[in-house]
């Protein structure tokens, strides 16, 4: 196991293509929002992760953490990641450490795969699927476009739909709102799936329960898979009185990290589906950890997935070791999914994608691909 002894860990952050995420303060493209992690061996084998964060903040959590993880076994997933959280109390419980730690764990797991010759799926106890839905993942757009986003998306293949943030519910009018799915629903008239994301988590979300109470209402008429984000993410009791109100299954908690956040949600009833972060949560670990325990209490897992392709990948691994797993996240038109692998992700004629079978997270990283866009490529060592 000598060769699997770490000997770095770099982060590397992604700047130039960033793609437009919805916020009410808008990231530009050269914003920093998501960084790739490499841990490197003494063999010569190194693992590859990725997180949800500003890059330059990543690349400094990593700096920190990087001590507690030099001359170790990489083979050591569990061991390592728990020693990165009790060690990391006291610079602060979640948020960019977390995320940090979220990028190295799927890079561990990259690791051993890779080590052992098996996909992180087998790893994680075996293949219920060997392909699955992805659901396009758009902004929503006024009522007299939505339909042209939705009709380009369709062309390409999928067959899954999530609509969310821009205009919708930020206008004040709820009959903006429906004419918005309206028109999305009128492309969609063939059984394609739509879901719903309000995106409480954007800053100062102004709508509470009453707003997601009548809304949730128009949705059913629109067969909608699911509502998502419809009130600030914290609101304990306001989404547990709207699963309780709504026909339409209600979905939320992308931005809470660790087990610990989720389990109140949870054991509460606050959703019909928990939509917990790979690259944000803690990493596979601890998402493992979150799907089992929402399983335990009836509620459904379907990740969330707005981040790169070494997330998606993460996401299509889980998605294979979780059997009841419908749909994985697939941001539309991000050149971090589409445009760093040595092979990038296709649909298949059914709109569906195949989960790799390679060892490890199953993908391979472009250097060429990633030139101009990886700020100091090098430490990756493609």
């Amino acid at each position: 196991m000598s060769s699997l002894t770490i000997e770095d860990v770099v982060c590397v952050p992604l700047v130039g293509e960033s793609p437009k995420g919805g916020w009410s303060n808008e990231i530009q493209p050269d914003d920093s929002i998501h960084a790739l992690i490499a841990v490197h061996t003494a063999g010569g084998a190194s693992g590859y992760g990725s997180c949800f964060t500003d890059g330059y903040l990543a690349k400094e959590a990593v700096r920190q953490l990087r001590p507690l993880l030099i001359g170790e076994n990489a083979a050591e997933v569990g061991r390592l990641t728990e020693t990165l959280h009790q060690n990391s109390f006291w610079m602060g419980r979640g948020g960019t450490l977390t995320h940090a730690i979220s990028g190295i764990n799927i890079a561990l797991w990259d690791l051993l795969g890779k080590a052992v010759g098996l996909p992180v799926s087998v790893l994680l106890g075996g293949r219920y699927k060997e392909r699955i839905e992805p659901y396009a993942s758009l902004l929503m757009d006024e009522p007299e476009k939505m339909g042209d986003v939705l009709s380009g998306y369709v062309e390409q293949g999928y067959r899954a739909f999530k609509i969310g943030w821009g205009p919708f519910g930020r206008s004040g009018s709820y009959a903006r709102d429906e004419a918005i799915i309206r028109a999305a629903r009128d492309v969609l008239c063939h059984g394609e799936h739509l879901m719903v994301d309000a995106g409480g988590s954007d800053a100062f979300w102004p709508n509470r329960l009453k707003w997601a109470m009548r809304t949730a209402d128009m949705l059913v008429d629109y067969e909608v898979d699911w509502f998502e984000e419809a009130l600030q993410p914290d609101d304990l009791e306001g989404f547990v009185a709207l699963r309780n109100y709504s026909r339409v299954p209600i979905s939320g908690a992308e931005v809470l990290t660790r087990w610990q956040s989720f389990r109140p949600f949870i054991e509460a009833g606050a959703f019909d589906i928990i939509q917990p972060d790979v690259t944000k949560v803690g990493g596979i670990t601890e998402q493992r950890r979150i799907v089992e325990m929402a399983e335990q209490h009836g509620v459904a897992y379907v990740g969330h997935g707005w981040n790169t392709a070494l997330g998606l990948a993460a996401d299509l691994q889980m998605a294979a070791a979780f059997a009841n797993t419908p749909f994985v996240e697939y941001i539309g038109g991000s050149r971090y999914v589409d445009g760093i692998l040595e092979t990038p992700f296709t649909l298949d004629a059914d709109g569906f994608l195949d989960i790799p079978a390679a060892p490890g997270l199953g993908v391979t990283l472009d250097s060429g691909r990633l030139d101009g866009i990886a700020v100091g490529l090098e430490a990756l060592r493609l």
